[in-house]
């Protein structure tokens, strides 16, 4: 009975000891668990993966490396709305350190699946709009990020218009409100406008068939052109944007460099790889136990401009020397 009892009290004391020590073995199991962040983007090209390859510079300057000592998750939407949901639902069922969330429509995606997880969003111009951050000093919750466009920009995107057609008396604004802040820019429109005496059109699309109904109206107006703000819709759709206004021969500026190496007229836009290559130093700073609340949402510092002279000249614009001067990179 002695020796029964000893065997019971021995088994209690290791079965005590065992569950004691069960959590603490799970902890330091999860604390040496490789950081991983996820990545979801809306689109997969070359324009993307230059961005990414700044990114993955950044983290390398400050000590990260991709499958050394954090592992980057990938998701890429293919600019497809639909995939927004369940890939963000996919991502944060994998419990990440924290989540790169590449535009509005992305950022919005995550937000509806978690509340906690740390988002740090780029391609991304009006966060307070909808709602992302309480303030761009204090963003307040799990978000925060770098600005893509200030509002200010659009007042470039006018004069750069109107300084290669001088004659100009109105602009187009083009976008879809559903994938672009769109009035956040026009505010912005609106308020530069009369400094370069130029009246604003504001002109909704959605789909193909909007593009193409609004560049033929804009077309058969009289000292005219185009600015198009940052837009998934037109991106999607930049071929036929750029044929509609080279068919009517409207000037017009894009917030991509892409834009115009794929033959539109001229673009002003921050330089995205230097964004993503900053945006590395929110990451390295809530892997180490920052919040994204106290983290203030970044302004863009750098910017470029691309201009296409062959289409210039196609259309038959005379370029200025201060614009030819002022471009980063000039397409002959």
């Amino acid at each position: 009975m002695q020796f029964t009892q000893l065997k019971r009290r021995e088994f209690i004391t290791l079965l005590g000891g065992a569950s004691a020590a069960w959590p603490l073995a799970v902890r330091a199991q999860q604390s040496s668990r490789m950081p991983s962040i996820g990545v979801l983007l809306a689109e997969d090209d070359q324009g993307m993966q230059e961005r990414l390859a700044g990114l993955r510079q950044g983290l390398d300057r400050l000590g990260w490396s991709d499958g050394r000592n954090i592992r980057l998750v990938y998701r890429f939407c293919e600019g497809k709305p639909d995939r927004f949901r369940p890939l963000a639902k996919e991502l944060v069922a994998m419990q990440p350190n924290l989540i790169v969330a590449q535009s509005p429509l992305v950022v919005a995606a995550v937000r509806q699946e978690t509340s906690v997880i740390p988002i740090v969003f780029v391609d991304v111009s009006d966060p307070i709009g909808p709602g992302f951050v309480d303030s761009l000093a204090r963003p307040g919750g799990n978000v925060t990020g770098l600005l893509t466009f200030e509002a200010g920009i659009v007042g470039k995107w006018l004069a750069m218009v109107k300084e290669i057609t001088p004659g100009l008396t109105r602009v187009a604004l083009v976008g879809n409100p559903k994938t672009t802040a769109f009035g956040y820019f026009l505010r912005a429109a609106m308020d530069a406008a009369s400094s370069l005496g130029v009246e604003i059109m504001p002109q909704q699309v959605e789909t193909a068939s909007d593009i193409e109904r609004v560049v033929e109206t804009v077309g058969h107006i009289s000292d005219s052109g185009l600015v198009f703000p940052p837009d998934t819709t037109t991106v999607l759709h930049r071929d036929l944007v750029i044929a509609l206004a080279a068919r009517h021969r409207l000037p017009a500026v894009y917030p991509f460099r892409f834009f115009v190496t794929a033959g539109g007229l001229m673009s002003y836009s921050t330089d995205f790889v230097f964004v993503y290559r900053q945006a590395a130093s929110y990451i390295d700073r809530i892997l180490r136990g920052a919040k994204p609340a106290d983290l203030p949402v970044q302004a863009p510092t750098k910017f470029e401009t691309a201009l296409n002279l062959k289409t210039a000249k196609a259309l038959g614009f005379t370029v200025p020397p201060g614009l030819l001067v002022a471009a980063d990179e000039v397409i002959e």
